[in-house]
């Protein structure tokens, strides 16, 4: 039975990631580390056989694509519904800022959980059903093919949570790591967890913890 083996990966490190400010579907540009990160795993997927290089288009996830395009020749297909969660009037605030300007609409997303949309943005559900509409579209135009997907930390995330059934819910106790190699696989309409962050191909501490909105 034909199956599509998806390769996707985090971004790599970004100026506010290390400033822990929550970029949503705004952005930051890659670190000095993050471009390193993403060089390195552009030569890692020079050894890997793929038809096609798919990413968000952010620009953090696209500058991450180019390393690899660079590398590989693949030109790079942008797709929005690949994007990280729309997160609202948190977008650009660090976790103080956002007690401090939004307190009540903070506290509501922590009570409210996934299904709480965030003003001016979109919840968890809607964000994890955005992402997995594009990745199970992928799927299927690419049957009996491997296809790299760069996105973000949180639909990663998803990703995860929706192929392991893991509520989204359910307190995260996993790792989602900037430049990581995760591969999934989608056979017979059922995604399959093959690799989860893989990041052998990162010098030893480039790789940093996902955060949470």
């Amino acid at each position: 039975m034909q199956r599509t083996q998806i390769i996707i990966v985090r971004h790599g490190q970004t100026e506010w990631n290390i400033r822990g400010i929550r970029q949503g579907y705004l952005d930051s540009p890659l670190t000095a580390r993050g471009l390193a990160q993403a060089k390195a795993l552009g030569q890692r997927m020079a050894r890997e056989k793929f038809t096609a290089l798919y990413s968000s288009d952010l620009g953090r996830a696209v500058q991450t694509a180019q390393e690899i395009a660079n590398v590989t020749g693949h030109a790079i297909v942008t797709d929005a519904r690949l994007r990280e969660r729309h997160l609202g009037i948190f977008q650009g605030l660090n976790a103080e800022e956002i007690n401090a300007k939004h307190p009540d609409e903070r506290k509501a997303m922590r009570s409210h959980g996934p299904g709480y949309v965030i003003p001016g943005g979109e919840s968890m559900v809607q964000q994890v059903e955005r992402n997995m509409d594009c990745l199970n579209e992928l799927a299927v135009r690419h049957t009996g093919e491997q296809i790299v997907v760069v996105t973000h930390g949180g639909v990663v995330s998803g990703f995860f949570r929706h192929t392991l059934e893991i509520s989204l819910e359910a307190p995260r106790r996993f790792e989602f790591v900037n430049a990581g190699i995760n591969v999934f696989v989608r056979e017979a309409g059922n995604w399959m967890l093959l690799t989860w962050g893989d990041v052998s191909h990162l010098a030893p501490g480039a790789a940093s913890e996902g955060d949470d909105p």
